[in-house]
């Protein structure tokens, strides 16, 4: 459907101010959105009336709604539950925004990737320099940094340099783990659990006591009590009892999430309430390596 470049802008700004309210949008309200006079708003509502891609409303609460063909002509999936994904702005979220669609413009370029990012929601705060980030997405985790280069309101799209694109690994987190765990025990020395991680090539393990899971222990804490002259300390004294685990079957990024939140190296990994094994930092890091 061949619509005018103001029809176009008209669509957009109705279709984003009605996911927001949720309820029909006046006249006023997209004038204001797109910088137009409230009367070119209601001389173009007519034709687009004509064409089936906008439904009045009546009433004090009335307005203009759109319709299931606004959608199509816009190229914008209609959903009844949307999956939201955050676009940000200079490192500030945009609030009521989600990207729709990426679309790569370059990717046979050796140095160069640009991406044009149509976005539901207002986009004129984004200039050229600004930084972006979008994601992630919802089934394939894909996070995108980059600079915005250019703008098109008629779509409202926002084109963008990318400096930086990562996918996470779908697979749940039991599957980067080693099968192999390692306890320290709880009477141990300090000294004693120090070579116990040397010879496996470990930075932490889980402590027990009596076969009961007590807390962890990493380098850090073997270091802090050695540095502060606590030579003879058991593990019990210098380990961390506070345990923080995540379900083996949830996938990666959520490891990274709680690793982020509670500032922590390394998480406990279960399965029906059993610990499997321990995902850290450097696991993760070297899994996004081979991406």
């Amino acid at each position: 459907m061949e619509l005018t470049p103001v029809q176009r802008q008209i669509i957009t700004a109705l279709i984003n101010l009605f996911r927001q309210k949720n309820a029909a949008v006046k006249g006023e309200d997209i004038a204001e959105v797109i910088g137009r006079n409230p009367g070119t708003i209601r001389n173009q509502m007519q034709p687009l009336k004509a064409l089936k891609l906008v439904e009045g409303v009546p009433g004090p609460k009335g307005g203009y709604k759109p319709t299931g063909s606004a959608y199509e002509a816009l190229s914008i999936d209609e959903v009844e539950e949307e999956a939201i994904v955050h676009i940000y702005r200079n490192g500030i979220e945009v609030k009521g925004a989600t990207v729709s669609d990426i679309d790569f413009t370059s990717l046979r370029h050796p140095v160069l990737c640009h991406a044009a990012i149509k976005v539901l929601g207002d986009i004129h705060d984004f200039d050229t320099g600004d930084k972006i980030q979008v994601g992630p997405t919802p089934v394939n985790k894909l996070m995108i940094r980059g600079e915005v280069c250019g703008r098109d309101d008629t779509d409202n799209v926002v084109l963008c340099n990318i400096t930086e694109m990562v996918s996470l690994p779908k697979k749940p987190i039991k599957e980067y783990i080693s099968k192999k765990l390692l306890y320290v025990e709880a009477n141990a020395t300090v000294q004693e659990a120090a070579h116990a991680l040397i010879e496996q090539n470990i930075h932490g393990a889980p402590v027990r006591e009596k076969d009961k899971l007590v807390g962890i222990v990493t380098f850090k804490d073997i270091g802090r009590a050695l540095a502060n002259g606590k030579v003879r300390s058991k593990v019990m004294d210098v380990m961390v009892k506070d345990i923080i685990s995540i379900d083996g079957d949830r996938p990666l990024d959520e490891a990274i999430k709680v690793l982020d939140k509670y500032k922590i190296g390394r998480l406990m990994v279960t399965e029906r309430g059993e610990v499997i094994g321990i995902i850290s930092k450097t696991d993760i890091l070297n899994e996004l390596a081979v991406y």
